[in-house]
C-alpha cells in the first residue's frame, strides 16, 4: 500500500488528491456518455446481491420533489474540494449537470427532512431520507493484509484514537491502566494532560493484539474496516450509526464481539476468547468474508452510480428509457 505520513497501512492523500483534481478537469460530458456502456457491466449472477445494496443505502421508495432553491450538480462543482466534494463527484459527473441534489458532510448523525446524500445514519427509526454514499473513504475505508495468525498476537485490547466524547472518556478513564488493555487517546487539542493521554501507534502496531476495539466517535468508528479485515478480533458495542460499510448488517458475535454498552465485560470476553481461540478465528473468517464484498472497485462503482440513479428517478429527473 502507499505511504500516508508514517504509516504505510493507510491511504495516502497525495496520490488521491492528484488523482481528483486530473479527473475534475476531464469534460463531464465523456463520463456521461459512457453511463449505459458502464451500466451494462451489471451481471445477472450479481444482480440480486448488487440490488439489495443498491435499496439498502437508498430506501426511497416514493417518489419526492426537492425544493426550488437546490443546488443543481453544476452548481455542486463549486464546492470546496475536499474528501467528501471528489467522493460525491466523481459519480455526478454521469449525470446530467440540470439535476440537482441535496446533500450533508461530515458526520450526520440526523435524519434530514428532505432526501440526501450523506456519509453517516442513524441505524434505528425511519432513515429513507438518508442516502447514503461513499464518502471520506480515503479515511474510512482501509483494509489490511495481515499476515500475523491470531494465535501468535498479543492477549490484550487496544485502541488508539480521538477522544473529545463522553463515552470515549469514560471507556479510557475505566481501562488505561488496565493490564490487559493497551488503550489510550491521541487527541491534539483540549485536555491532553489526562493519565490516558498516550503516543499514536501505527496499524502495524496495533495489529500485534489479538483484540482490537472498535469505538464509535461523532458517527461510526473510523477503525472497523481494517480491523474486520485482520486477523485480529473486532470488539465493539452495538452500533447505533452506519455508513456504506452497513454497519447496521453486523452480526453481533458473529462479525464481531459484542461488548455490553459500558464496558463492564470487557476483560470477561479478553478471557474467554483467549481461551477460545476456535471460536475467535471463526468470527475473524466471518469478518474477512464480509469485508470483501468492499474491495471490488469497478463493483463500487457500479452499485454508486444505481444509488444515484435511484435517486434521480424518484425525484423526477431522470425518465425510464
Amino acid at each position: 500500500m502507499v505511504k500516508f505520513r508514517f504509516d504505510p497501512m493507510k491511504n495516502s492523500k497525495l496520490p488521491y488528491y492528484l488523482k481528483n483534481a486530473v479527473s475534475f478537469i476531464t469534460p463531464s460530458f465523456l463520463y456521461r456518455f459512457s453511463l449505459p456502456k458502464v451500466l451494462k457491466t451489471l451481471k445477472k449472477d450479481d444482480l440480486l446481491a448488487i440490488n439489495d445494496r443498491v435499496n439498502y443505502y437508498n430506501k426511497l421508495s416514493q417518489p419526492f420533489t426537492l425544493e426550488a432553491n437546490t443546488k443543481s450538480i453544476k452548481e455542486f462543482k463549486s464546492e470546496s474540494k475536499k474528501t467528501y466534494f471528489f467522493d460525491l463527484y466523481i459519480y455526478l459527473r454521469y449525470f446530467s449537470e440540470s439535476f440537482k441534489i441535496s446533500y450533508l458532510f461530515g458526520d450526520i448523525t440526523q435524519i434530514p427532512e428532505t432526501p440526501s446524500l450523506l456519509k453517516s445514519r442513524p441505524i434505528e427509526g425511519d432513515n429513507q431520507n438518508s442516502v447514503l454514499m461513499k464518502l471520506n473513504k480515503v479515511r474510512h475505508f482501509i483494509f489490511v493484509n495481515d499476515t500475523t495468525a491470531f494465535k501468535e498476537k498479543k492477549n490484550m485490547a487496544v485502541w488508539r484514537g480521538k477522544a473529545y466524547r463522553d463515552h470515549r472518556q469514560k471507556f479510557l478513564e475505566m481501562f488505561y491502566n488496565h493490564p490487559k488493555c493497551n488503550v489510550g487517546q491521541t487527541n491534539t487539542k483540549g485536555n491532553i494532560s489526562t493519565p490516558w493521554q498516550k503516543k499514536k501507534m501505527s496499524l502495524k502496531e496495533q495489529l500485534e493484539y489479538k483484540f482490537i476495539l472498535s469505538i464509535e466517535g461523532n458517527d461510526v468508528a473510523s477503525n472497523l474496516k481494517w480491523v474486520m479485515s485482520s486477523n485480529s478480533l473486532a470488539f465493539m458495542t452495538k452500533p447505533k450509526y452506519e455508513t456504506w460499510f452497513m454497519e447496521g448488517r453486523l452480526i453481533p458475535n458473529y462479525h464481531y464481539v459484542l461488548l455490553r454498552d459500558d464496558y463492564s465485560d470487557l476483560e470477561e470476553k479478553i478471557d474467554y476468547y483467549t481461551l477460545h481461540a476456535e471460536e475467535a478465528e471463526a468470527i475473524i473468517a466471518n469478518a474477512n468474508a464480509y469485508t470483501k464484498q468492499f474491495r471490488d472497485e469497478k463493483r463500487e462503482d457500479l452499485i454508486s452510480l444505481l444509488v444515484l440513479q435511484k435517486y434521480f428517478k424518484l425525484s423526477g429527473q431522470l425518465k425510464d428509457e
